[in-house]
């Protein structure tokens, strides 16, 4: 038990922040729209709540994308929950930093957990919804749950917290995903490509798994070589 202990403390101790590092396309207007929001939040509201608000949220939008299955409507309450998921998924940790109410261990361990869980269920909404093909949705679940253990990785080992690539990050995904639900509502779930007829999300997701495959591979191999460089043997 007094090892225990002492080991605990020691990793405690030992324990330093990953360099967060955003670079996507809306990441300065975002920022300066969460600090606002979290300045001006009641006192009541603490990051627990608004990670708790982004995981129903996403747990919603896969249930809704089910639902659009029988009444496209449910398309245009997904773009709802999508922006409740994006308020307090995004806030959350604005709002402990806002306030100095710091817990990095368990903030970047719940946040992310409940990113994956909630991942898993809007891919299974989409993969019911009869607007993608369930082998798609699959893909692009896994490319991602992939690409989130390189970042996780990367986190680990280079200190480097990764929270876009090339441009895109999860407000961007979100923003294209809304846009999306928008065109099948009003167009319809067939789009024209190379002179055949497809479903536009069919479309999206296989450009979104070769994308997220592609920033998977540049990734690894750029860590990679990172890290062998720093360890070099002799």
């Amino acid at each position: 038990m007094c090892i225990y202990v002492i080991v605990w403390h020691m990793a405690e101790k030992a324990f330093q922040d990953a360099e967060r590092k955003q670079l996507s396309m809306l990441a300065r207007v975002e920022k300066r729209t969460l600090i606002w929001l979290a300045q001006r939040l009641p006192a009541w509201v603490n990051s627990d709540h608004l990670t708790m608000l982004g995981f129903v949220a996403m747990f919603a939008a896969g249930l809704l994308y089910w639902a659009a299955s029988r009444d496209p409507r449910a398309l245009l309450a997904v773009i709802v929950a999508l922006a409740i998921n994006w308020f307090g998924d995004s806030l959350d940790g604005t709002l402990a930093r806002v306030r100095n109410r710091l817990r990095p261990r368990y903030g970047f361990y719940v946040d992310h957990i409940t990113d994956a869980i909630g991942t898993f269920f809007l891919m299974g909404g989409l993969a019911l919804s009869s607007y993608m093909d369930p082998f798609i949705a699959l893909g692009l679940l896994v490319v991602y749950l992939l690409l989130s253990i390189e970042v996780y990785l990367t986190t680990y080992t280079v200190g480097s917290f990764h929270l876009s690539f090339w441009s895109f990050g999860p407000t961007e995904l979100r923003l294209l995903l809304c846009i999306g639900n928008l065109a099948l509502y009003f167009h319809g779930p067939m789009g024209r490509l190379f002179g055949r007829e497809y479903r536009i999300f069919d479309i999206g997701g296989t450009i979104g798994i070769a994308g997220m495959g592609l920033m998977l591979i540049w990734s690894a191999l750029r860590h990679t070589r990172r890290l062998y460089n720093a360890e070099r043997l002799p």
